[in-house]
């Protein structure tokens, strides 16, 4: 007898978002665009798989980041995405996917997604196991990549950039009584 797998493996959750992505009145009426962030809503969430659907517009973006201990598939339905996979010494592998294209990609990978261009685009996306965390990647100014593990139902963006160096107070070497404030010693 064939044991039973808590996961799909990264050929059948391939094979499964392609044939969800025509079915479309399974996530059509979930799409819905913002020029400010991404849409997203769980389409299905069952033991071994999560569904999602996320919709995309300009300036869209995910951020470097890994899907903890879930593989995944992506598929295409409107629009152009970007995927970016994360290279040391060098640059990102870059890749664009449009409408009936799909790509899959290990819970282990690195990448990040964005809008590629032109109009609003939509993706539906299945996890397996289902989403639990992520993490999201930044490079420290000191070149040092750390990672923050967050949320399935927080938006993953780009991280921050780091604030820009000031000049130290001159006074913050003075002591305080120098400054002008009381001590407790009064």
């Amino acid at each position: 007898m064939t044991p039973i797998r808590d996961e799909l493996t990264r050929p059948e959750l391939l094979a499964f978002v392609e044939e969800l992505a025509q079915e479309r009145d399974a996530w059509q009426h979930l799409v819905r665009h913002r020029p400010d962030r991404r849409t997203y809503a769980e389409i299905k969430r069952e033991p071994r798989v999560g569904i999602w659907v996320i919709c995309w517009m300009d300036d869209h973006d995910t951020g470097f980041h890994d899907h903890d201990i879930s593989a995944g598939a992506v598929a295409v339905v409107e629009g152009r995405l970007r995927e970016e996979r994360l290279t040391i010494g060098g640059a990102p592998e870059v890749l664009e996917y449009g409408p009936g294209e799909a790509f899959d990609f290990a819970a282990s990978d690195i990448h990040r997604m964005s809008h590629a261009s032109g109009g609003p685009a939509v993706s539906l996306h299945a996890y397996s196991p289902p989403l639990w965390r992520m993490g999201a990647y930044a490079v420290q100014p000191s070149g040092v990549l750390t990672r923050t593990s967050v949320s399935y139902a927080e938006e993953l963006r780009p991280p921050e950039p780091p604030p820009a160096a000031t000049e130290p107070d001159p006074r913050a070497e003075q002591p305080a009584r120098a400054r002008g404030r009381a001590t407790s010693q009064g």
